[in-house]
This record gives structure tokens, C-alpha cells and sequence, in this order.
């Protein structure tokens, strides 16, 4: 199982770097930007939970510059990364405790990290929904097709 979320969450790097390049290139404001800012920070507060640590202080819709987005991307997938390696195949099981906004719930772990691949996927759609309404073209984003492509690195 930490060998497959691994690739998940490298596959969700990837697309994340994709979609904030685009950002750049296009000089996006507004939505776009708020909606990738929350997405980096859902990330991070999401990890500090499976690892028990206090949450992070930033708000869930921070208001970061779109020039600060590929630096995040890269330093919330090396610390995802990091503690994927550190677990057990057990570990993916174990229940996690943690309070949001709306009450105090508990989930499996492997369940919150397919939560946070999806939504980052979600939030990928929306930006590029709003992207597209300006004239953007969208890269394939599609998992397959980046499988398809790691393939043929191989």
C-alpha cells in the first residue's frame, strides 16, 4: 500500500506543478489562485493530522502569490513523501483522531490519504474550469495518462 500512494501522491505533484505552471503562464488572479493556495494548504494541514502534530496556523483559503506555488508544491510532497516511507503496512489502517471546523471525527489512514489525492484532483478541475473560461488550453491531467508516460520513461 506505501508503494501505491507513493505513486499517487507523485502523480499529484505532478499535476500540481502542471496546473500552477499554467497559472503562471497565464497570468491567472482570483479563483484560480485562491483555489490552488487551499488546496497546498488542505495538504499540509491534512499531514500534520495523520501525524499528530498541532494543525497548521494558515487559514484554509490563504491568499498566497501564484509565484510561491512550485516551491509549496514541491516541499508538501517531500514531506508527504517522507512520511509514507516511515510507515508500516499495518500503519494504513490505524485510525486517525483530529478536529475540523465542523467536530472532532476519526478515519482510517488510508482513507484520509485517498481523501487528499481526490482532492486535489477536484480542485485541479476547478481551476481549470476557470483557466479554460479564459481562453487557457488544459493540460491532460489524466492518471493514466501520466502512467502511460512514466511507462514509456522506463
Amino acid at each position: 500500500m506505501k508503494s501505491y500512494f507513493i505513486s499517487l501522491f507523485n502523480y499529484d505533484r505532478f499535476a500540481n506543478r502542471q496546473m500552477a505552471d499554467l497559472i503562471l503562464k497565464t497570468g491567472a488572479s482570483g479563483k484560480p489562485l485562491d483555489i490552488m493556495a487551499h488546496l497546498l494548504v488542505a495538504q499540509q494541514t491534512w499531514l500534520k493530522r495523520c501525524m499528530a502534530l498541532p494543525a497548521p496556523t494558515t487559514p484554509l483559503w490563504p491568499q498566497w502569490p501564484a509565484e510561491d506555488f512550485m516551491s509549496i508544491i514541491d516541499e508538501n510532497h517531500k514531506a508527504i513523501i517522507a512520511y509514507l516511507e516511515t510507515l508500516q503496512p499495518q500503519d494504513f489502517d490505524r485510525k486517525i483522531t483530529y478536529k475540523s471546523s465542523i467536530g472532532q471525527f476519526e478515519n482510517t489512514l488510508s482513507d484520509i490519504l485517498a481523501h487528499l489525492v481526490n482532492h486535489g484532483t477536484h480542485h485541479r478541475a476547478q481551476i481549470g474550469q476557470y483557466l479554460k473560461m479564459n481562453g487557457a488550453e488544459l493540460p491532460g491531467l489524466d492518471y493514466i495518462l501520466y502512467i502511460r508516460n512514466l511507462n514509456k520513461a522506463l
